[in-house]
């Protein structure tokens, strides 16, 4: 990643290169960037190839002024982060779905990052509705956020009621929960970007993945509440969980709010599923 693109990026999100990998930077870095590189699976009905090569990736979010899903704007800002002097490893982890059962292996790409003081943090900005701040990788207690309630324990420490047993646990795995729930079960060996392409393949293949039975673009508002386009409905939640929804019938509107709300200007036609017309259930996670 060279200073061009590193400046392109910044800029993209509204800010300017940090003097020092601190966490106060990083933290800054994070928030800004749910704020304005939206979460999307729009490659997948629009037939584009989704290429797990760090170039590609910066291509599509920086030069394309697109987002996309987790392997994607991890993949994408854990190379800002490298290259602004972060100590960066790419996690694997496998999210929890109905009745406590565990996502596929690969399942989620999450990012650690250690500071210039020595500080090791969990960041993750492709998970949808989710933490807005980086958490203390260590700290086993509570950490309230934005976004919830969050705490990081060791596997089925606090999910042992909610997996039921269905999944072997790994004694260095890791279960970040949010308000009580567990959200997702994280390893802690390093991975690499390749290793991801599996489970990038079958969320954006699979007819079980709900990425490929829906559409959505969302992403996190100023005052911290949350907008979402799902297909043509239009959804703002505030930071309180209110939310209003309306249906939008006409194309101009639908390619106006991925143009003004999520800086999306490269469509021409409204995405719609592909996936035998199926809606299945809206996924913001991944």
């Amino acid at each position: 990643m060279d200073a061009m693109r590193i400046d392109y990026y910044l800029r993209r999100m509204g800010t300017e290169q940090p003097a020092w990998p601190t966490v106060d930077a990083l933290r800054e870095l994070h928030l800004r960037h749910l704020r304005t590189v939206p979460f999307e699976n729009l490659s997948i009905h629009l037939g584009e190839e989704i290429v797990l090569d760090e170039k590609r990736l910066l291509d599509k979010i920086v030069a394309g002024r697109r987002g996309g899903f987790c392997y994607e704007l991890n993949g994408a800002f854990g190379a800002l982060l490298a290259a602004l002097g972060y100590d960066v490893t790419l996690l694997a982890a496998r999210v929890y779905g109905g009745g406590g059962r565990l996502g596929i292996p690969y399942d989620h790409l999450a990012l650690r990052v250690r500071t210039v003081d020595g500080d090791d943090w969990l960041a993750d900005v492709g998970f949808g509705a989710h933490c807005h701040l980086p958490l203390a990788f260590g700290e086993r207690g509570e950490q309230e956020d934005p976004g919830g309630t969050f705490r990081i324990v060791e596997a089925g420490a606090d999910a042992a009621g909610v997996c039921g047993g269905h999944d072997t646990v790994e004694a260095a795995d890791l279960d970040v929960m949010r308000d009580g729930r567990p959200v997702y079960r994280l390893e802690v060996r390093p991975r690499a970007l390749g290793d991801f392409v599996a489970g990038a393949w079958w969320h954006s293949s699979s007819p079980l993945s709900h990425f490929t039975r829906s559409l959505v673009c969302s992403r996190i508002t100023g005052d911290g509440g949350r907008i979402t386009l799902s297909g043509r409905r239009f959804t703002v939640t505030a930071p309180d969980g209110t939310r209003e929804e309306r249906e939008i019938t006409a194309d101009e509107e639908v390619l106006a709010l991925y143009r003004d709300r999520f800086g999306i200007v490269s469509l021409d036609t409204v995405p719609t599923v592909r996936q035998n017309g199926a809606t299945g259930r809206t996924g913001e996670n991944g």
